[in-house]
């Protein structure tokens, strides 16, 4: 299913006692909370032509939400680049780090949900397929403790479609019994698939890449204007498809 900006429910100010909440709102990075992706994108471009070859915008969109030892595997399986899959990883996490000390570039509405989450006491969890050095930038960018937890692509032994990191979020929330209470955000169809196998209702702004429709997301054009007594609302189809445990 897919929602545009004139079908936000209508807006509410301030939650109340009566407002429905997520038990909790886990949240993709790279593309969801910031738009990071071109800083990606020029990194894998660069390393792969320092090696003599050619590295297509199309490539770079065949690794967006996945995990990063498995796009090392791919730029390795693809090109000349002959550095070992970590050696990849630091070269291209480095550089998105250099790219983000001016200013975090934060998706339009993302900055303004995650504090008003906050605020009313929501717990959040980060689960990212990018390691520490980039987790770092956001955590720094946000007032200490803004996320109860966080699960990044070296913490996990399976990376996104596979269920295990929402599945870990989840744990790390106390919230594992309560999926479908709770709200995913996602920008890709990778990180989508891990939040829904998870049996979480998920939410999907698409960053750089379409997402098809598909049962348990809800495309959504922007945050931009939702808030956090919309999410529930917005994500009900996504529970009512037969995905949410």
């Amino acid at each position: 299913m897919s929602i545009d900006e004139d079908q936000l429910p209508a807006p509410n100010t301030q939650p109340t006692a009566l407002t429905a909440l997520p038990a909790g709102v886990l949240w993709d990075l790279d593309g969801t909370l910031m738009d990071t992706e071109p800083l990606w994108f020029a990194q894998e471009r660069a390393l792969v032509e320092e090696y003599g070859g050619v590295w297509t915008h199309e490539d770079a969109l065949s690794l967006v939400g996945l995990a990063l030892l498995d796009s090392a595997d791919l730029i390795r399986a693809r090109t000349p680049v002959t550095l070992d899959r970590e050696r990849i990883v630091d070269r291209l996490q480095g550089g998105v780090v250099d790219g983000l000390r001016g200013a975090v570039p934060w998706r339009p509405g993302a900055r303004e949900l995650i504090d008003e989450l906050s605020a009313a006491g929501v717990p959040q969890a980060l689960v990212t397929m990018s390691w520490r050095p980039v987790l770092e930038v956001v955590l720094r960018a946000l007032p200490e403790g803004t996320f109860a937890a966080l699960v990044t692509g070296d913490a996990v032994t399976r990376g996104k479609p596979h269920p295990e990191p929402y599945l870990t979020g989840l744990e790390l929330l106390g919230l594992a019994g309560r999926a479908s209470d709770c709200v995913a955000v996602e920008d890709s169809s990778t990180g989508a698939a891990s939040a829904v196998a998870a049996g979480i209702p998920t939410l999907v702004t698409p960053c750089v890449k379409p997402v098809d429709p598909a049962p348990g997301l809800v495309l959504v054009d922007s945050l931009a204007g939702v808030r956090a007594a919309d999410l529930l609302p917005l994500a009900a189809p996504a529970a009512r498809s037969g995905m949410a445990r």
